[in-house]
C-alpha cells in the first residue's frame, strides 16, 4: 500500500525544490530589473520595485503551491512530466508576462527639462511622434535611462508645444524638442542651486544631506542641485557644478 505520510514529504520535498528553482530564476530577473532597467533611483521614482515585487511574488508562490498540490509518485511517470511540464510552462508564460509589464513601463530617459529633471517611461511615448525626435534618440533604450535635455521651441513650434501640453502631454514627453544633454549642461548649471541653500530648506535632513554628499565624491562648494519629478512624489538631484553629471539623488520635496 502506498505510504500517504512519505507521499507528503514527497511533495514537500518536490515543492522545495521548485520554490529554489523560482528564487534562482527571480534573482536573475531582479538583476535585470533593478541593475539595468531601474537602476538607483527609478527603482524608487519610477515604481519599479514595487511593480517587480508584485508579479514575482504570484509568480513564486503559485508555482510551488502547484507542484504541492499535484505531485504524486503513484502516478505514471508520464502523468507525473505533464502535470509538471504544464505548471512550468505556465509559470514561464507567467513570469515573461510580469517582466514585459515591467518593462513597458521602465524609464527611458532623465529629461532636463529647462529648470528641472523629469524621468520619462517607455510607457508614456507614443511611437508615432518618436520620428520627431534627433535620430540617436528614436529607438528608446532596454539597458538604462539615458541624460538628455530639452530645447526650447522654435517660434512656428510654439503653439503646437502649448497645445500638447494643455492635453497632459508636458514638454519632456514631446520628442521634437529633445536634445543632447551637452547642449543643456550650461542651463543646467545656471538653474542649479548651492547646497547650503537646500540645508536651510530641509534643515532636519542634514544626515540625508551629508550622506548624498558623500555618496557624490565632491565637495559640498562643487556641487549644485535640482528639482526632480518623481512618478508618486518629488526628489531632489544633486549635480557637479562644473559638469552638470546627475551624482546623487534625494527623496526631498524641492520644488
Amino acid at each position: 500500500m502506498f505510504n500517504t505520510g512519505n507521499a507528503w514529504i514527497d511533495r514537500a520535498q518536490a515543492a522545495a525544490a521548485h520554490l529554489g528553482l523560482s528564487l534562482a530564476v527571480s534573482a536573475l530577473a531582479a538583476a535585470l530589473v533593478f541593475f539595468i532597467w531601474y537602476p538607483y533611483p527609478y527603482r524608487e521614482i519610477s515604481g519599479g520595485r514595487e511593480l517587480f515585487f508584485l508579479v514575482v511574488a504570484v509568480d513564486v508562490v503559485l508555482g510551488p503551491l502547484l507542484t504541492f498540490a499535484i505531485f504524486n509518485r503513484a502516478k505514471p511517470w508520464k502523468t507525473l512530466q505533464r502535470d509538471l511540464a504544464v505548471i512550468v510552462v505556465l509559470q514561464v508564460a507567467a513570469l515573461f508576462y510580469g517582466l514585459w509589464t515591467v518593462a513597458v513601463a521602465r524609464p527611458v530617459h532623465l529629461v532636463f527639462e529647462y529648470h528641472r529633471f523629469r524621468p520619462i517611461h517607455a510607457i508614456e511615448l507614443e511611437t508615432s511622434q518618436l520620428a520627431k525626435a534627433p535620430a540617436e534618440m528614436r529607438n528608446p533604450p532596454w539597458t538604462g535611462p539615458t541624460l538628455i535635455g530639452l530645447r526650447s521651441p522654435q517660434e512656428q513650434e510654439k503653439l503646437e508645444t502649448v497645445m500638447a501640453a494643455a492635453a497632459g502631454v508636458h514638454e519632456a514627453l514631446q520628442p521634437q524638442l529633445w536634445q543632447p544633454y551637452t547642449q543643456s549642461r550650461a542651463q543646467v548649471i545656471k538653474e542649479g542651486k548651492q547646497i547650503s541653500e537646500l540645508r536651510k530648506r530641509f534643515a532636519q535632513q542634514g544626515a540625508l544631506i551629508d550622506k548624498a554628499v558623500a555618496q557624490s565624491g565632491r565637495t559640498e562648494s562643487q556641487l549644485l542641485w535640482l528639482p526632480m519629478y518623481g512618478r508618486k512624489d518629488f526628489w531632489t538631484a544633486i549635480v557637479d557644478a562644473q559638469t552638470a553629471q546627475p551624482l546623487a539623488y534625494l527623496p526631498l520635496d524641492s520644488f
